[in-house]
């Protein structure tokens, strides 16, 4: 009997997370042009962004009840296929719609419900492969989706200076080539389920699972931390070291999600030789530090350092999370995965939310908000105690006579 060829698996959930980056961050960088190209008021383009991020939680929801029914390979190569047709309809379906908003928003659905099946399936599918150190590879994969940020968002900006931005319904073609490339390895790649069909338990099972609860709130708040930061770098960026908003939006991002990149590759390659709770608390002390330093501190650079090292501190958070808590509720399943994707979801959304609106009450003063941020990773790091302690509980009870 053949062997399988897991590591094609990888190789596809490698890049079923580069073509997530790519369906998040490619958008965003046109938006100045669809609103002179479109006349589309910026208030209306905000809702790209927003239709996106609801899309996903929406999949996730639809995973946690009918992706075990319809099966792995079907839904993720599904994933691909949405994300091709999201892409390439980018740089056509506009100018074919009377409202051109429209046609952005139909196309961003697309490629969003691709998104969110690839952010729910690509972990379970990766978890049920037989491979030793789970935890430093589930870290590695992850880091797929910050290099797939960081080379969105640099090589479409040498692309729009090479070729200028009114080019950009050709480099939207060129990146629906990954998620095109990526439907022949889904189709062909061995998958493998995490549970046997129809034993995964059920959301009212889950919900009777006290580490369920606490594996949320940590997934709240890892998503939290990580976006309320994320999305105010290049405000950090222009005021620490004077670059235009264009330039400030491309660095600042780019610095964070290079250190939240390099932090997933650290576990991957040494997470053998770690213990993942401890690194996770540790991080998540850093991250803490970090807000402090970006919020207290009335020197920008210094807010800056701060600004950058909490995409390190965040990066083990979201992928820790997967790895801390699929082996201690073993029949989660698909259900397990599709919850704690929608609460990272409805943290990276409630998080910046909610350190915009204290900046507004305080008179515009972002360093109030991101004080206010602080408690994400402060609440993070009180969960993983929490559930360190859980798991001792368990293992005493297990112990007992």
């Amino acid at each position: 009997m053949q062997q399988k060829n897991y590591r094609k698996t990888l190789i596809a959930c490698y890049l079923g997370f580069i073509t997530q980056a790519i369906a998040a961050n490619f958008a965003p960088l046109l938006f100045l042009k669809f609103h002179s190209d479109y006349n589309i008021p910026l208030g209306q383009i905000a809702l790209i962004s927003t239709v996106f991020y609801f899309t996903q939680l929406i999949v996730d929801v639809f995973c946690a009840r009918f992706v075990d029914r319809i099966g792995y390979r079907k839904s993720v190569v599904a994933s691909e296929v949405l994300s091709v047709l999201g892409l390439t309809g980018l740089a056509f379906i506009p100018d074919l719609c009377g409202n051109p908003l429209t046609g952005i928003l139909i196309c961003v659905i697309l490629y969003a419900i691709g998104s969110g099946l690839i952010e729910v399936l690509v972990s379970p599918i990766v978890e049920a492969c037989p491979f030793d150190h789970k935890e430093a590879v589930m870290s590695l994969l992850h880091s797929f989706y910050c290099w797939g940020s960081v080379g969105v968002i640099l090589l479409s900006s040498l692309f729009f200076t090479a070729f200028g931005i009114g080019s950009w319904r050709i480099i939207a073609c060129l990146w629906a080539l990954i998620p095109l490339i990526n439907i022949f390895n889904f189709a062909t790649c061995p998958i493998d389920r995490l549970t046997e069909e129809g034993k995964g338990m059920t959301i009212g099972q889950l919900c009777r699972t006290p580490l369920f609860w606490t594996a949320l709130l940590l997934m709240v708040c890892a998503g939290a931390s990580e976006m309320s930061m994320a999305q105010w770098a290049s405000a950090y960026t222009e005021a620490a070291l004077g670059f235009s908003k264009t330039v400030g939006d491309l660095i600042g991002p780019c610095l964070f999600a290079v250190t939240m990149g390099i932090s997933r590759v650290i576990y991957g390659k040494y997470g053998t030789r770690m213990k993942l709770t401890r690194f996770m608390i540790y991080s998540g002390i850093l991250c803490l530090c970090c807000y402090l330093l970006a919020s207290l501190s009335a020197n920008p650079v210094i807010g800056l350092i701060g600004c950058v090292f909490c995409g390190f501190s965040v990066g083990i958070m979201w992928p820790g999370t997967i790895s801390l808590t699929s082996p201690r509720i073993p029949q989660g399943g698909t259900v397990l995965f599709a919850m704690l994707a929608m609460a990272g979801d409805l943290g990276g959304a409630f998080g910046p939310s909610l350190v915009g609106s204290v900046t507004q009450q305080a008179g515009d003063n972002l360093q109030s908000g991101m004080l206010v941020g602080s408690v994400f990773p402060l609440i993070l790091v009180i969960s993983l105690m929490l559930i360190n302690r859980q798991t001792e509980s368990a293992r005493n009870g297990n112990r007992a006579p």
